[in-house]
């Protein structure tokens, strides 16, 4: 199969996600100031995730510049990661509309949480399937944000119990580390 498709029917549902998460934002009923204070937490909470989408959206680009062979558990895997992607607009009108309540927090975090296993299974996979001397696997084999991302999502998922700051922290975190591309598939793709 060609990776084009992949690529292209990754982008268009990353695309979808993001547009259903501000379609989820409501305009408000009066023409002050004032009336958008409210929308606040809302705004908030998409801010953070679309920049989360977008992190994704920037790796999984990486990732598949580095890919030559496509096989059907590469599709299966990102139809894995897409369908944890998918729900982080349920979870993020949650946040928003609750005003960063224990609860939705913490659904928040194992929704991020279970995006990024699949982003590692997927990754998995691929490495697989192109080698231990592929250009992929020397780009990814030391993945200190990767593990450090999921550190801070088991932290963040207990402790939206004890202080949504907290954990709100931890996945902002999270989101800066990634806004930086992941340049390691970039410096190997160019040095070979």
């Amino acid at each position: 199969m060609n990776k084009n498709r992949l690529e292209a029917f990754s982008d268009g549902v990353l695309a979808i996600i993001i547009t259903i998460m501000i379609l989820e934002i409501k305009a408000p009923q009066d023409d002050s100031f004032a009336s958008l204070k409210p929308l606040i937490p809302v705004f908030l909470s998409y801010v953070v995730s679309f920049v989360f989408i977008g992190n994704y959206w920037n790796n999984h680009h990486h990732l598949f510049q580095a890919t030559k062979i496509i096989t059907g558990s590469v599709l299966w895997a990102n139809m894995h990661l897409l369908f944890w992607l998918s729900l982080i607009p349920f979870a993020t009108s949650w946040i928003g509309e609750e005003h960063f309540a224990s609860v939705p927090m913490s659904v928040y975090g194992f929704i991020l949480f279970m995006s990024g296993v699949a982003y590692t299974i997927l990754l998995q996979i691929l490495i697989r399937l192109h080698g231990k001397d592929s250009l992929l696997y020397k780009a990814v084999k030391d993945d200190k944000k990767g593990k450090a991302s999921m550190i801070c999502y088991t932290l963040a998922i207990p402790l939206s119990f004890v202080s949504t700051w907290i954990s709100g922290l931890l996945y902002i975190t999270v989101a800066l580390m990634w806004v930086i591309p992941d340049s390691r598939i970039e410096k190997q793709i160019n040095t070979n």
